[in-house]
């Protein structure tokens, strides 16, 4: 899978730009606000249709435009395809895959995959259990449709079940009706954390063996796949809770409160790691998703580096460095010297300067 182009119209503190990318190594560099990682989330969008910032589609538009244009061009199995993304401030977007528009967002799932790895990532083991929850849906909506749709639809029932068990408290009479709600949220609820079980256990086979290397054969770690209830006892303990959710207005159990856990020779890194383990440990589960992409679908995702060599030290930076030269990659950071003094190859770099960017030719 390569990455071949994108062009942006009125797109965060772009006018107009359109950028050619090498099959091999990208690095955008330039002083922070420029517009680097811009970029970045405009890729990101066009592969995930949300930003990974979390930021709404007005917010993605140029400030005094009222839409903005995102076209990209990706190559898949000899095959191009173009991806087009008609952002608006009022309305919901429009999609288009070469030229023909898509209904559901969902089509667009599997065209582009990528593997994005920002500073924030690096906190992914000692923050919170939604974090470590939004890593797993974001690699799986991009590998499994089927998931995608279960968790959209559970998603949709546990919001219409939390304003039921609000809205009881003002209409009792409205009891009765909880029940259908129950039975939809365990049908979708069984079948994510089913399929989250076993995506933990593929995952942890491929991430056990790249911490091995990144901690020089000194630790071990294993995930542990912590759901807030086991599927087959979802519906007893929802009656069970039953009286807790109507006095509190909101569904106590369920997936959206699944977790997931990190052990280092039976030390549970979340609560009792070092910095330095949680990121070795962060950096394990995204080369972990390279791995996993490649062979669930056959092909290499992009992977996109925000800033991240910077937050790393130098052992880590060049295990990193070491393990990206099969694979598409494109690198935000402020300056060249890393890649200098480490003599990476680099294929095609890109200066930003406020809202432009120049193509240049070698270091």
């Amino acid at each position: 899978m390569i990455l071949k182009s994108v062009a942006l119209s009125h797109f965060r503190n772009y006018d107009d730009l359109y950028m050619e990318f090498d099959k091999g190594t990208n690095i955008l560099y330039g002083d922070n606000a420029q517009g680097k990682t811009n970029v970045l989330e405009s890729i990101y969008v066009s592969g995930t249709t949300k930003s990974h910032k979390g930021s709404k589609d007005r917010e993605l538009i140029q400030f005094g435009q009222e839409e903005s244009h995102i076209r990209t061009v990706v190559e898949k199995g000899g095959l191009d395809y173009q991806i087009d993304m008609h952002l608006k401030k009022n309305k919901s977007k429009g999609i288009a895959i070469n030229r023909i528009p898509i209904k559901k967002a969902s089509e667009l799932f599997g065209i582009l995959n990528i593997v994005f790895f920002s500073p924030e990532d690096l906190n992914i083991i000692k923050n919170g259990p939604s974090e470590r929850r939004r890593f797993l849906d974001v690699e799986l909506c991009q590998l499994d449709k089927i998931y995608l749709y279960n968790l959209t639809k559970y998603n949709k029932i546990l919001n219409q079940r939390n304003r039921l068990l609000k809205d009881i408290n003002f209409k009792p009479e409205l009891l009765d009706t909880l029940a259908v709600w129950d039975m939809q949220l365990v049908e979708y609820g069984k079948k994510i954390i089913q399929t989250r079980k076993e995506f933990v256990e593929e995952l942890n086979a491929i991430v056990y063996e790249i911490h091995k290397k990144i901690s020089g054969d000194k630790e071990e770690l294993v995930l542990k796949y912590e759901p807030d209830v086991i599927a087959e006892n979802m519906e007893a303990q929802l009656e069970k809770c039953k009286e807790k959710d109507l006095r509190f207005g909101q569904t106590s159990v369920g997936p959206h409160r699944d977790d997931l856990c990190f052990m280092i020779q039976e030390i549970d890194v979340r609560k009792y790691g070092s910095q330095g383990q949680q990121r070795s440990c962060a950096l394990s589960l995204k080369l972990s998703e390279i791995e996993l992409v490649k062979k669930s679908i056959k092909e290499t995702p992009i992977l996109i580096l925000d800033d991240v060599l910077s937050e790393l030290d130098s052992n880590r930076q060049n295990f990193l460095l070491n393990s990206i030269h099969d694979i598409q990659t494109i690198i935000t950071c402020t300056g060249l010297d890393e890649f200098v003094r480490n003599r990476f190859e680099i294929n095609k770099i890109f200066k930003v300067v406020n809202g432009t960017v120049e193509a240049k030719n070698s270091l």
